[in-house]
């Protein structure tokens, strides 16, 4: 009865979150403007993040490797929010590929649960991580190799 309450909300939240991902990058490589979509976008992944490890505490050796991207996922939005929220020189840069990589692994979680295939868990990073690269690039208007403007 836990796991099938657990994975209810973890599929609901999953839904709203990857529903809510792409409203969530726009805001950020707009500027990292904080709405109610960025808000509920943060609050999903708050909530896929808690029951992966609840899924975890139920059974580690099936679930053991969503403790890094659940606790990955948490930390880049965290991050994110804070990059975006402190504004420290280069902010928009690391807001960017924060958010954008919360969303990278919304999707690869994703793929990993339908696939079942070690190249699910490679494809999107790989993917992603050139798409994020090039939002950031957009939003900053630089590459990281770059210096950022202020």
């Amino acid at each position: 009865m836990t796991h099938t309450i657990l994975m209810a909300v973890h599929v609901a939240a999953g839904v709203v979150g990857l529903l809510l991902g792409p409203l969530a990058v726009t805001a950020a490589i707009g500027g990292g403007r904080r709405n109610a979509a960025t808000g509920a976008y943060q609050a999903a992944v708050a909530v896929i993040t808690t029951t992966a490890l609840g899924f975890v505490v139920l059974d580690w050796r099936a679930w053991w490797p969503f403790v890094i991207l659940a606790g990955g996922t948490e930390a880049a939005v965290v991050a994110g929010w804070w990059a975006a929220r402190h504004r420290p020189p280069g902010w928009l840069g690391r807001h960017v590929r924060l958010v954008c990589g919360s969303y990278v692994s919304l999707v690869t979680a994703l793929a990993v649960v339908s696939w079942g295939s070690p190249l699910a868990w490679v494809l999107p990073p790989v993917v992603g991580a050139v798409l994020v690269e090039r939002a950031a690039h957009r939003a900053t208007g630089h590459d990281a190799a770059t210096p950022a403007r202020r």
